[in-house]
Order: C-alpha cells, then sequence, then structure tokens
C-alpha cells in the first residue's frame, strides 16, 4: 500500500488558490514524472497519478481464451512501461477482474499501480464479500480506490466504504455515473463533502458535465475520472477513417494522431484528474499513454478543437 499523507479539503483547496473557481489551465497543477508523464495531484492527499490511465470495459471481457488473456497481459505490461497508474476495473465488466489477475501473475505488481475498483450489487450485506472477491480475482490484497458503479444502492455502500477506508481497508472512496445519466443526483452526493473520487462520461462531444459537475468537483476538491473518453470507440474509430489531424493542432501543440486530439482535449481541463481510455492492442495503448506527455492545448486552442469537430 503507498504512503498517504492526508490533508483536509480545505487545506487542497487553499493550496490549488482562491483562482481555482475560473476557468484556467493553472487551476489543477500539472508535473512530469520523470521529465515525461504528466501526472495531476488528487486533491485529497496531494498524491500525484498519471493523467491517462487504463479501463477495462468491454476491451477484457475475453473469458477464458488464453491467447485473447496474452494479448491483454501485452497491453497491461505496455501501459506500465508507458508509465501508466491507474487501471480501473468493475465486477460489471465479465471476466475483466480476472484477466487482470492474469496479467499481474504474469508480469507482476508495477510500483506505480492505482488500482480503482467498483460495487456493483443492491445488497447491501454484499458489499464486504463483494469487495474481498474482485481483491482476489486481481491477486491483490487492497484497493488504491473503491467507487460505487452508477449509483447503485449508494447510500448504504458509501456508507460501509467510509467506514473501510477510516479503518485503511481501502484508499480512497468514489461514485461513478456514464452516459449523462442522473446528474441532479450526482451533484447533491458530490456536495456531501465525503468523497475523494467522481467518474463521469467527459470527452469532446459530450461536455455537460463541464456546466455543473466539474465546478462541484472543484468546489468540493473531488478527483475526477473521465470515462468513454472516445464515446465508446465510435468517435475516434469514424475520425480516424474519414478525416485527419488538423495541422494547426500539430502546430499548435505537436498534435500526432486523433488520440492526442481527443485526450489531451480531456485532461487539458483543469478539474480533470485522469481519463481511463480502453483499448484492445498494444499499438493503440501506446498512441493514447502518448498523449499524457508533452504539450497541452490552452483555453483558446480547446475552443477552436471543439468548434473543429463540430464542423465535420
Amino acid at each position: 500500500m503507498k504512503k498517504q499523507t492526508v490533508i483536509t479539503r480545505r487545506e487542497a483547496l487553499k493550496i490549488l488558490g482562491a483562482g481555482a473557481a475560473a476557468f484556467s489551465l493553472s487551476s489543477l497543477p500539472l508535473t512530469a514524472a520523470n521529465g515525461r508523464t504528466l501526472t495531476r495531484p488528487i486533491h485529497t492527499t496531494g498524491e500525484d497519478i498519471p493523467v491517462i490511465g487504463l479501463g477495462t470495459w468491454r476491451t477484457f471481457n475475453v473469458g477464458d481464451d488464453r491467447e485473447l488473456r496474452l494479448a491483454r497481459t501485452e497491453v497491461v505490461e505496455a501501459f506500465f512501461d508507458e508509465g501508466g497508474g491507474m487501471i480501473d476495473c468493475s465486477p460489471m465488466y465479465g471476466s475483466a477482474d480476472e484477466v487482470l489477475g492474469f496479467a499481474f501473475d504474469r508480469i507482476g505488481f508495477p510500483d506505480t499501480l492505482f488500482s480503482a475498483e467498483k460495487v456493483w450489487t443492491r445488497d447491501g450485506d454484499r458489499i464486504s464479500e463483494q469487495i474481498a472477491e474482485s481483491a482476489s480475482k486481481w491477486g491483490v490484497e487492497t484497493f488504491d480506490l473503491m467507487q460505487v458503479h452508477n449509483l447503485v444502492s449508494w447510500e448504504e455502500h458509501l456508507e460501509t466504504l467510509l467506514e473501510m477506508k477510516e479503518a485503511g481497508e481501502i484508499r480512497y472512496v468514489g461514485i461513478t455515473t456514464s452516459h449523462g445519466r442522473r446528474h441532479d443526483e450526482f451533484e447533491r452526493i458530490m456536495r456531501r463533502g465525503d468523497l475523494d473520487f467522481v467518474q463521469l462520461t467527459y470527452n469532446i462531444t459530450h461536455r455537460e458535465v463541464e456546466e455543473r459537475l466539474l465546478p462541484a468537483a472543484r468546489d468540493e476538491g473531488i478527483a475526477v475520472i473521465a470515462n468513454r473518453p472516445y464515446d465508446g470507440g465510435g468517435l475516434i474509430r469514424d475520425l480516424k477513417a474519414n478525416h485527419t489531424v488538423p495541422e494547426w493542432a500539430v502546430e499548435a501543440f505537436g498534435c500526432r494522431d486523433w488520440a492526442d486530439f481527443l485526450l489531451k482535449f480531456i485532461v487539458s481541463h483543469p478539474d480533470l484528474t485522469c481519463a481511463i481510455p480502453a483499448t484492445t492492442r498494444v499499438s493503440h495503448l501506446r498512441e493514447n499513454m502518448r498523449s499524457g506527455s508533452g504539450e497541452l492545448p490552452d483555453a483558446d486552442m480547446r475552443e477552436r478543437m471543439i468548434r473543429h469537430i463540430e464542423s465535420l
């Protein structure tokens, strides 16, 4: 388990500065680990994590197929070779937990691993059992982050998770949503003041969370994970098949490909902590990870990127 330095939310928000309420690309500091991988701090502790993580939705649900499991192991190994940290999974993702365990059994547990898992059950009495099952499948003793998946039975689950955090059985607590669901309720939970993380859908074509949820995260000192960065894969497939990266993006921030364009748009938002693209290919993984280094677009460039995608 990583060493955790605890600071209060009030102290964390002070560190970020009084100007954080305004949109500024410096409102959540970026640092470059080893001079390459960009990281952002988790508000409640100051711990840094890389801005590009790894999702497992759909892509790691390969059952017992050994060839596919070995292919996913190569993806996980490449992820850490490229400076990766957060891997996100859920019991809802079929065999993904077991496939991660298969991979870690072969490559070991890198020091930079930030394990993010979810609880997904309506039975409040099963939460401890489900977490233990997930940990056994991964092969870990504890998880860094435990999230309530899509707010399922969130009242009871959050109470249990906060107790587990207090007891040192998990390090961080969060909630998730996707596809723009239940934002009113999501914001109310965020405003309670006891969350470390939220996970939500954010990409260049789905920006609804900019209106209320990202400001709420800023106000409450909550780290933000962006899921569905490629809108389930359809967005980047269409762009790669039909369009060329604009030259002005290459000149402005060294944009190399559509992965760079889409992911750098996300992680350049000052209230985003980490994006979790999913992939089945090592080549695509390396494209994704390159987006977590180098120069990021500024606020004006982000607006130009939005207008360009809307024009296609």
